[in-house]
């Protein structure tokens, strides 16, 4: 169950929108309740203040019988016309005055059995229930079963209540009555639950096409990613030449992107592996054949007695170069699997150029080359593997003497590398054959030898860049080159630099 991307997208997004549409419910019905709540209550309030006015007109008017139908029939108008249930006005000793509808008979026989029936009036039983509006100028609202008023009828009430304050001629004030607008919250409710039934019918309504538009879209959404499903399937079979065609600017459309350039490197690995296995059986078929020819030819007498040494010389520079591409390939092969480990040390790099300039002095000399050495500083200690750096040193001193011509010239300088701050950068100069721009980024591979270069080292196998490389690249420093054709090769690398006191 939920296995598939598919049925889990589903599952999330109709959990999202049930949690969505439920705290928006929640949220609606509750506002909306007091919403329609304080809309009813400034309702009642507009109705008190104009059955104030009118009571007003009575209490000028009260000599008259006319007055007293008047205000009784406009009573009975307000409640015919408006959602209040009941209006009663009520003088300081809780009798009701006036009630709207205008008969008793009329009132619910809930509540008017709980009023205390004294005289031929009605008056409320409790002073509680109008004790507050008489004390004070402002109006009092009364939510529930106004003290008990109305606890048979099951509903709860909103009670507003007015005090009415007459002013006499003589300018004397004096709360004589209190108009009570009554009206049950049951129908406050009525109104709130009518609204959010439409409510719920546009969440089904909507809910069912959101779920729709999902399934849709979710099954846009898996669809690429079984087809890279299948794909890798098909590429675990070795058929390396399946791509995915997927042109979107999403997430998915990089992640096929991707998968795609993966593919792309993984198929170009498996052609540098048969590359890389058909350049070692040509390097080592090479000498192998070589020495077993002129040995053969030595033992047969093919090869006159007086050339013995010339062709042992022979045979044993090719079991050199044999043995040096042997401990290339297993360096390089321990160096890319992580089994041989940087030794990190402070080391003055301008001694270590020196030491590598006198080891390589007599191939130097054979050639009569000029080599220029700059320092900025006396001495510059930097941090790494000495060895290692060494030999980096070597290979590339031994590859800008190969490459130069007799009589000329190259430069080795160290210096402060400006981009980066605390870094020292090493440069090995010639004014040999060069290189094109092409071939600038392939010879760090194994085994690459430009047509040019091949001229020039006979002996070589092509894994001393690749070694530099893999070397510069365990301490995370940079290696580049600068090549033009017939003016020479720059190669650079950094390192960082111990500044003398920090090492004290």
């Amino acid at each position: 169950m939920f296995k598939s991307i598919f049925s889990k997208l589903m599952v999330i997004f109709v959990l999202i929108i049930v949690f969505s549409f439920s705290v928006s419910g929640l949220t609606l019905y509750y506002s909306l309740g007091k919403y329609v709540s304080s809309e009813k209550l400034n309702e009642l309030n507009k109705t008190g203040e104009d059955i104030r006015e009118y009571l007003n007109i009575y209490v000028e008017n009260s000599s008259y019988m006319l007055s007293e139908l008047w205000l009784q029939k406009l009573l009975d108008l307000y409640v015919r016309n408006t959602g209040i249930y009941y209006i009663w006005i009520i003088d300081s000793e809780g009798n009701i005055i006036f009630n709207s509808p205008q008969n008793m008979v009329n009132l619910d026989q809930r509540i008017r059995k709980n009023l205390i029936f004294d005289f031929g009036t009605y008056r409320l039983p409790d002073k509680r229930q109008y004790e507050k509006v008489f004390s004070g100028i402002d109006p009092v609202v009364e939510t529930g079963d106004f003290y008990g008023l109305y606890r048979d009828t099951g509903w709860s009430w909103l009670v507003l209540q007015k005090p009415f304050t007459y002013t006499d001629r003589n300018g004397n004030s004096k709360i004589i009555a209190a108009i009570y607008l009554i009206t049950p919250i049951a129908e406050i409710n009525k109104t709130r639950s009518t609204v959010f039934e439409f409510f719920i019918i546009a969440v089904i309504v909507s809910g069912v096409i959101s779920i729709i538009l999902l399934y849709i879209f979710s099954l846009r959404l898996t669809r690429p990613l079984k087809q890279m499903s299948h794909a890798a399937k098909v590429i675990a079979s070795g058929e390396l030449s399946q791509r995915i065609d997927i042109d979107t600017q999403d997430e998915i459309g990089d992640l096929a992107r991707a998968f795609n350039q993966m593919i792309t490197a993984i198929q170009n690995l498996e052609n540098m592996r048969r590359g890389f296995i058909a350049n070692v059986s040509h390097e080592l078929r090479t000498p192998m054949t070589s020495i077993r020819g002129f040995i053969e030819g030595i033992l047969d007498g093919t090869i006159p007695e007086e050339k013995h040494r010339e062709y042992l010389t022979i045979v044993r520079d090719e079991a050199v170069r044999l043995n040096r591409l042997v401990n290339d390939l297993l360096d390089l092969a321990k160096m890319e699997s992580g089994e041989i480990h940087i030794n990190m040390i402070d080391f003055n790099i301008n001694e270590l150029i020196r030491r590598a300039v006198i080891k390589l002095e007599s191939i130097i000399s054979e050639k009569d080359l000029e080599v220029i050495v700059n320092f900025e500083e006396n001495d510059v200690f930097v941090k790494g593997d000495s060895d290692a750096i060494e030999r980096v040193l070597i290979n590339l001193i031994h590859n800008a003497v190969k490459f130069t011509e007799p009589g000329g010239m190259i430069v080795i300088e160290t210096a402060m590398y400006k981009k980066e701050k605390d870094k020292v950068v090493v440069s090995v100069a010639d004014n040999g054959i060069g290189m094109d721009k092409s071939e600038l980024d392939m010879i760090w591979e194994r085994f690459y030898k430009s047509d040019k270069s091949r001229s020039q080292d006979k002996l070589g196998v092509g894994l001393g860049l690749a070694i530099v490389k893999n070397i510069i690249n365990e301490h995370g420093q940079k290696i580049w080159v600068e090549s033009e054709p017939g003016k020479g090769s720059t190669f650079y690398f950094t390192l960082n630099r111990v500044y003398k006191d920090k090492r004290e």
